[in-house]
């Protein structure tokens, strides 16, 4: 009883140690490969983090207005001091959409701007822009958007 015991215990620990090297040979001669993911400003929640430029130099990231998200947060980082120019894109062409506010890194704001933005960036820190569609005007904007940021150096 003793030795059929033995034997298979000694025949299972064979066959576990079998299977870790055909899983080691097998994974050996086929490199792994990670795609690279595509960097992109999003929306996530009612906040676009513009983390990522394009080629050239200026930052665009997408959103959207709905009834639960009337209000979309863009946040961007200012290294330089300079003119910011913004513009809003809505993908139907028009809307009654604009940038309602723009709060400083001081926590200072102003406002409200239309579909275009042009302002001098005097501080370094974090930018908060509020879009939203206008409260003067009838018919507010849900859909989609793109947005574009560009920081002209002085």
């Amino acid at each position: 009883m003793k030795i059929f015991l033995m034997l298979l215990i000694s025949i299972f620990f064979f066959s576990c140690h079998q299977k870790e090297k055909e899983n080691a040979a097998d994974a050996a001669p086929y490199p792994i490969v990670k795609k690279k993911k595509k960097e992109e400003n999003k929306q996530i929640g009612d906040t676009i983090h513009m983390n990522f430029r394009n080629k050239k130099g200026s930052f665009t990231g997408e959103g959207s207005l709905d009834s639960i998200h009337s209000r979309v947060y863009i946040k961007f980082k200012n290294e330089d001091l300079g003119a910011l120019q913004a513009r809003i894109v809505p993908t139907t062409g028009q809307g009654n959409i604009r940038f309602n506010q723009i709060i400083f890194p001081d926590n200072s704001s102003d406002g409200p701007f239309g579909m275009d933005l042009k302002i001098p960036l005097k501080q370094k820190g974090d930018y908060i822009l509020v879009i939203g569609h206008s409260l003067m005007a009838d018919n507010p904007y849900w859909g989609k958007f793109k947005v574009e940021l560009e920081n002209k150096k002085e």
